[in-house]
């Protein structure tokens, strides 16, 4: 499978960035990939490889570039629960500083190099992520309406806060086909409900779901919070999803 490291010219400066496509040459749909909180790393360039061998491109940007390249954090092979507290310790400053305007300064970079990209294909595009990354991709769909076709977000962070721009108040413009793929005690029913009402008001089409037996982070397979299962039924969600709004099939 091709794979790229790449340099995203932003408002803010150059994001590095990891991107996988198809063998053979042509071009193809493009998914922009947002990572979860601990960044690009193996595991995520493992996932963006496995996408693209479903005939996608797939960009997988550093969203900590302002402060270093990836591998932004010194993680273990795996990331058990015990480490969490140190890593979160170095994590959290980085998140609490991707506010909602450089969240979205960085999708309008993102997005354009994105269908810049010489084997990238006409027509629309994806964002998808995880963790923090589901926010920033629902963000970045709610706010490119003609662009992102699909959205989807596996075990996301805050989608519904009490903040003036908490994702969920700003949801009026999103046009894409949403799935929402979550992990018990992810989100409370209140938190849910008050998602869906938001997407009924903006009246696209979406799914909700919340994956059995799995915790946070179950996509991902370098912490003890991964789930075999949840992973394949991301993968049983996800591409019929990017089948049908990317490719019309």
């Amino acid at each position: 499978m091709p794979t790229k490291a790449l340099q995203i010219p932003t408002k803010d400066g150059q994001a590095d960035a990891f991107a996988a496509f198809p063998d053979g040459g042509g071009q193809h749909p493009g998914v922009l990939l947002y990572p979860d909180a601990f960044g690009v790393r193996p595991v995520l360039k493992d996932m963006a490889r496995e996408l693209a061998g479903h005939g996608y491109y797939v960009l997988v940007p550093n969203l900590y570039y302002r402060n270093r390249p990836a591998p932004v954090f010194d993680l273990p092979e795996l990331i058990g629960n015990e480490a969490r507290p140190a890593i979160f310790a170095e994590v959290m400053p980085l998140v609490e500083a991707h506010t909602t305007d450089r969240v979205l300064r960085d999708a309008e970079a993102y997005l354009s190099f994105l269908t810049a990209q010489p084997e990238v294909g006409d027509g629309p595009v994806a964002a998808i992520g995880y963790c923090l990354g589901a926010v920033l991709a629902v963000r970045t769909a709610a706010a490119h309406p003609g662009q992102v076709a699909a959205v989807a977000g596996f075990h996301p962070g805050a989608l519904v806060t009490d903040a003036p721009d908490s994702p969920h108040r700003r949801l009026s413009g999103l046009t894409a086909q949403l799935h929402l793929g979550l992990a018990e005690g992810d989100m409370t029913p209140e938190a849910l409900s008050e998602f869906h009402q938001a997407l009924d008001a903006a009246g696209v089409a979406y799914t909700t779901e919340v994956y059995p037996g799995t915790v946070h982070g179950f996509t991902m397979s370098d912490t003890e919070a991964f789930s075999p299962t949840g992973l394949q039924l991301h993968w049983d969600r996800l591409l019929p999803l990017l089948d049908r709004t990317l490719t019309g099939n």
